[in-house]
């Protein structure tokens, strides 16, 4: 993209970039971005991130400045389009990243709607470790003689990757969670809900062993907060839900743990993928009550994984094997109160304290009519037993 653009010599235009990069997380746009901008800028070029949960401010400046390349979330993109600060009519590529997960969270009709607004003799790329869906209605629409290049097929082994299922009886699963966690190096632990994510990685802490989490619930500057923490290294701990399972790549993340099976092979591959990357070894382990057990036979054959499952107890010798050395405990932080709360989590405010006195007193007040209506009651009931 960068190697054509700067092959030609437009002009940058007020809110009328060459290029498109479209992904279906913020954090994979930051990511692909992050990528983009040295070689844009050995060219020449420039690129902005649009996405929402942020100020669109400076995403509008830069636009209005001229911008040669846009990695963006449809969402935001639609919106900026519909404000009247860009207009998609000069783009010349267009790459779609992830292509069949923008399905799968049915961002398809606005990338649709995005591409009818590009001129229809540019370029358009889509890419995905596995391409399904709805992307043959994109492609049966939109790309003109469309070429299929495949690096692999999608169930093809990653050689550097092992994958284990350990079984485990309901009383002992958190306890292995833990224990798997409890190693040096840096692991990846994918729970199918938010609420997981968050409770997993506050137990976690609590136990010692420094996590954060990632999730949809985060605002924007908490996720690339969590994020950044564990790409450096500084926590080991990453507990996330599949929005971590697309494309966003760490270094060296030597474990991934499913939590609980996830709900189809192709978020299993994606999961699994976030470990063995770029010639790294890692492992994968599939975390199994009895219950599940015949789910994810059926799940681990869909995804051409043939591995004998293993009864494990938080001290099997195969648990301890695969977490290695143990990191050494670090005592939690004790959880700071804003200004203005009491330990349990009160305002102490001198409003929020009238409002509490208010509310005392009429507590007490409705108790003392309550206790004179209760006397009065049996006052009645004496005088008609007489």
């Amino acid at each position: 993209m960068v190697a054509r653009l700067s092959a030609t010599a437009t002009h940058r235009k007020s809110g009328r970039p060459r290029a498109l990069v479209l992904a279906p997380t913020r954090e994979l746009v930051n990511q692909i971005n992050d990528v983009i901008i040295p070689l844009a800028h050995s060219a020449g070029l420039n690129t902005v991130t649009v996405f929402g949960g942020v100020s669109q401010v400076r995403q509008v400046n830069t636009l209005t400045k001229g911008v040669d390349i846009v990695v963006a979330c449809p969402g935001r993109l639609e919106d900026l389009i519909g404000q009247g600060f860009v207009s998609l009519d000069s783009i010349e590529i267009t790459v779609i990243g992830e292509a069949d997960h923008m399905a799968d969270l049915g961002f398809l009709p606005a990338v649709t709607r995005l591409l009818k607004q590009i001129p229809h003799s540019s370029q358009k790329m889509l890419f995905s470790a596995t391409l399904d869906n709805g992307v043959d209605r994109l492609v049966a629409a939109f790309l003109t003689n469309a070429v299929l290049h495949s690096v692999d097929d999608e169930t093809s082994h990653v050689d550097e990757m092992t994958h284990h299922v350990f079984e485990v009886s309901t009383d002992n699963k958190k306890a292995l969670i833990r224990e798997l966690a409890a190693g040096r190096g840096k692991r990846i632990l994918f729970t199918r809900t938010k609420h997981q994510a968050k409770k997993l990685a506050k137990q976690l802490t609590a136990q010692g062993i420094p996590a954060v989490d990632l999730h949809g619930n985060l605002s924007q500057s908490k996720r690339d907060k969590n994020l950044a923490a564990f790409g450096s290294g500084k926590i080991r701990v990453l507990v996330a839900t599949d929005v971590a399972a697309r494309g966003v790549h760490v270094d060296s993340v030597e474990l991934v743990v499913h939590v609980d099976p996830p709900a189809e092979s192709k978020s299993y591959l994606h999961r699994s993928g976030r470990t063995a990357r770029a010639g790294h070894a890692g492992d994968v382990v599939t975390i199994v009550l009895p219950e599940q057990r015949k789910d994810t036979a059926i799940l681990l054959r869909k995804a051409s994984i043939n591995i004998r499952p293993v009864r494990v107890i938080p001290s099997s010798t195969a648990v301890a094997d695969l977490v290695g050395e143990r990191a050494p405990y670090v005592k939690p932080i004790p959880q700071q109160l804003s200004p203005g709360k009491s330990g349990n989590g009160k305002s102490q405010g001198t409003n929020a304290q009238r409002k509490r006195a208010a509310r005392m007193g009429k507590q007490i007040s409705n108790s003392h009519r309550s206790s004179s209506a209760r006397a009065n009651a049996s006052s009645n009931t004496r005088l008609s037993r007489g």
